[in-house]
């Protein structure tokens, strides 16, 4: 870290995006910032593209704003990848605050402004933003389950498939938490570190914020963006790992709603002591009810057979394998009736 005298670091990774990249720094440039001094450390990871010279470009007019920009490059055989530039990028920069960016995203004009002044309000939290996608069509489901949850709800909904419950582009947050929790993942290609550190982050027991209002961010949706690098499988695993050492340590036994694929396969992801309490699946499908799931793979014998009951006879806490949003309402409406709080009686795990 260089010594400097700096309110807020955009930590901005860049690896062959150079078709993105100029709406990117724009955004930036546009920040209104007031009297917030701001710095951009740039970290190029092997890029092959023009992606080094939009940098060098832009660099004169974010220097003409006054703002201090930081940029260094490494040319390897491969990028060392996501973590890594990310790393590097922090380490390099200065500022009290970091505020993270995709290099092919856009920032609004009020982004660092606003979320500066909630951090600090609230030292140490990991604040994110609400934002939109391009095109705006893409991930709508998603989108609408990342910018709608509750305050409480960004911690008990972290072991959902979506993986950060505020998206790693907005993440807003002080240069010491940072290094307190410890840097991204370094292995490269494959791993998702912001999930991991995510993770971390609720561990060393850091809060989680959304600002509220409009969002903040235009968050891209293409092809080539680093999270497809990641194998479903990867991020399964590593919420079963959390969500075990978090909430299930915790229980000393606990239903399954859904006897379905999902819940069959958390099931089995599950280590042996918390397999064994697992009182019983929960259902609404009639086939299932009254059945048994029973785990072939299993080295125990005789091999678990684990009960399959109804939702209404079943008993708390729960861990829901069913998927918000795609039956009509009607999942909900059976989740809500039996008067229960989330993140006492039940996680979502969906």
């Amino acid at each position: 870290m260089q010594p400097c005298d700096v309110d807020v670091s955009i930590i901005l990774p860049v690896h062959n995006a150079g078709r993105w990249l100029e709406e990117c720094l724009e955004s930036i440039h546009g920040q209104e910032c007031g009297s917030i001094s701001l710095e951009v450390s740039v970290f190029l990871d092997s890029s092959t593209d023009e992606s080094a010279a939009v940098v060098a470009c832009w660099r004169e007019r974010l220097d003409n704003r006054g703002f201090q920009v930081t940029v260094s490059e490494e040319h390897n055989s491969s990028p060392k990848g996501v973590g890594y530039a990310k790393n590097r990028a922090v380490l390099q920069s200065c500022g009290r605050f970091l505020c993270f960016m995709d290099a092919d995203d856009i920032m609004l004009p009020e982004r660092v402004a606003v979320q500066y002044r909630v951090a600090l309000q609230q030292p140490g939290a990991l604040v994110g933003c609400g934002f939109t996608r391009a095109p705006t069509d893409s991930t709508a489901r998603y989108t609408h389950w990342a910018n709608s949850l509750s305050p409480a709800q960004l911690i008990t909904q972290a072991y959902t498939s979506h993986g950060p419950t505020v998206i790693m582009p907005t993440w807003f947050l002080e240069r010491k938490k940072f290094l307190q929790v410890g840097e991204f993942s370094e292995a490269g290609k494959g791993t998702p570190e912001d999930l991991l550190f995510f993770y971390a982050h609720l561990r060393d027991g850091g809060s989680v914020v959304r600002v509220p209002g409009s969002p903040l961010l235009v968050y891209r949706y293409h092809e080539h963006a680093a999270t497809f690098s990641v194998s479903q499988e990867t991020i399964w695993k590593a919420r079963v790992e959390e969500l075990q050492k978090r909430v299930l340590v915790e229980w000393s036994s606990f239903t399954i709603w859904s006897a379905g694929k999902q819940g069959r396969r958390l099931y089995r992801s599950l280590d042996l002591n918390n397999r064994r309490k697992v009182r019983c699946f929960c259902d609404v499908d009639a086939k299932k009810i009254g059945k048994f799931y029973t785990h072939e793979e299993s080295e125990e014998r005789p091999k678990p057979r684990v009960p399959i009951l109804h939702f209404r006879s079943a008993v708390p806490p729960f861990i829901i394998c069913v998927k918000l949003g795609l039956t009509g309402g009607q999942f909900e409406q059976n989740l809500a009736s039996l008067e229960l709080t989330e993140g006492k009686d039940y996680y979502h795990f969906n």
